[in-house]
């Protein structure tokens, strides 16, 4: 359209072109999404409540004849290129391990994926906790599967990008990030019982109701390959093993006073008290909105969600904690932490007429504090991963 900037998609497939003299055979999109409530519940079997969001990640390729794999990206110099039998955890570090680790999960599944040339381009801020590490790794699969006309259920998808992110990339996340990219719908949000894998369509239209979902990006750095998130997973799984459940998701909120006097461990009590009264806010949060009820009746769980993930779970910042505390004290109706922690992004539920208001109340707490300015973008729940041409 003219006078539009090209997406990901337009811009790697022109980039594909100019490499290589020839258009791709297909372009395929993976968005990133944002995590409206449920967080760390994950792996913890519990329940999610995430959106896709409009940016993302796409992919432009062809075959290639020589079982090699080769991938460049707009936002990275350095092209990766390494045979397919050559792949296995550790071969690869950096930006290149995602792309190959997809494309090793997928082998390991015993799946016919052959060598590619792939071009890929992003609008997703890396480093936010917009999950733009799974939207490559979705991306980069629904490619190589296109490309040799192969289809595969969108759930055993998401679980192969999850295998390539534990044990390729070594990254202990859920599987959270990759479902809400894989199956995600315009409008609504994607809830996921993350047991189960049932995936279902919640409503959400803020348009109707006057609101906006602003989104913060802290631009405090964000990285899950670490300790920090190793440790939070090993300390649920110990309070599990204590409590003598599969999960923290078997506990119930009735039940948690007395798991927790169980717990000798005053940390992994924490822990647990955060994944119980997380799960509980998510079932609250799909019973209002499936209700038709004022969605602004789900902020106070939202912040309460952001006070739990600061006390008890403690993977927050002080940027962080500021941008909530500002949205709030400047009229949102809610607000919290959103993806892993230790950096990323926050959102906040704002009347649709008030978003200019809270962005500048967060820029001048950041501007008080001496931080780097934040960014901000109003996200919208947008479709799942696709091919586009």
């Amino acid at each position: 359209m003219s006078g539009q900037v090209p997406g990901p998609a337009e811009r790697a497939a022109k980039a594909f072109g100019d490499l290589h003299g020839q258009e791709p055979a297909g372009v395929w999109f993976a968005p990133g999404r944002v995590n409206l409530i449920g967080e760390h519940t994950d792996y913890n079997d519990g329940f999610v409540l995430p959106l896709a969001l409009p940016q993302g990640v796409a992919a432009a390729g062809r075959r290639r004849d020589d079982a090699i794999l080769r991938v460049r990206s707009g936002q990275v110099d350095e092209p990766v290129e390494v045979a397919l039998a050559d792949l296995a955890p550790g071969a690869l570090d950096g930006w290149g391990a995602y792309p190959a680790a997809a494309a090793w999960a997928l082998r390991s599944a015993g799946l016919g994926i052959g060598g590619a040339d792939l071009v890929l381009d992003s609008d997703v801020p890396s480093g936010a906790g917009l999950s733009s590490s799974h939207a490559l790794q979705c991306a980069v699969a629904l490619a190589l599967l296109g490309l040799a006309d192969l289809e595969l259920d969108r759930t055993q998808i998401a679980k192969l990008v999850r295998t390539a992110e534990n044990d390729f990339v070594g990254a202990p996340t859920g599987i959270m990030d990759q479902m809400a990219s894989l199956h995600g719908r315009a409008g609504h949000l994607t809830f996921l019982d993350t047991r189960t894998l049932v995936v279902e369509h919640v409503l959400f239209d803020l348009d109707a109701a006057g609101l906006a979902l602003l989104v913060i990006d802290s631009r405090a750095p964000h990285a899950l390959v670490d300790g920090e998130y190793a440790e939070r997973r090993a300390s649920c799984e110990a309070a599990a093993a204590e409590l003598g459940v599969p999960a923290l998701r078997d506990v119930s909120l009735d039940e948690l006073p007395e798991a927790l006097a169980r717990l000798e461990d005053p940390v992994a009590a924490r822990r647990a008290r955060h994944v119980v009264t997380e799960n509980d806010r998510v079932l609250t949060v799909v019973a209002t909105l499936r209700a038709g009820r004022d969605p602004r009746e789900i902020g106070p769980l939202l912040t309460a969600s952001h006070t739990s993930l600061r006390d008890d779970f403690e993977v927050t910042v002080p940027q962080v904690d500021t941008a909530v505390e500002a949205a709030l004290s400047s009229g949102a109706w809610g607000s919290r932490m959103t993806g892993g922690g230790f950096g990323g992004c926050v959102l906040a539920l704002v009347d649709t007429d008030r978003v200019g208001q809270v962005v500048v109340a967060v820029e001048e707490a950041y501007r008080r504090a001496g931080f780097t300015p934040p960014a901000a973008f109003v996200a919208r729940a947008s479709e799942g991963a696709r091919r586009v041409r």
